[in-house]
């Protein structure tokens, strides 16, 4: 357990919840959050790849514009 879950876990027992109640509801806690922080890190990496097709896309726009105003004017 890390420490926030140390504290889910010490705040259970103060409420009442006996000592293998509030141990799973910190264990399963703690893996929501493991959950949640993967998929931060997918996320981040899905937004690094938008990036960079956005750049794309925009460079691709402004070739296509440069060469049709060479053709057409």
């Amino acid at each position: 357990m890390n420490i926030m879950m140390a504290e889910l876990y010490d705040a259970l027992i103060n409420a009442g919840a006996g000592e293998e109640k509030a141990r799973d509801a910190a264990t399963a806690v703690a893996g929501w959050e493991s959950r949640f922080n993967s998929l931060d890190g997918k996320i981040n990496h899905l937004e690094g790849k938008v990036n960079l097709l956005q750049w794309m896309v925009g460079f691709n726009l402004a070739l296509t514009t440069a060469i049709l105003w060479q053709i057409f004017y």
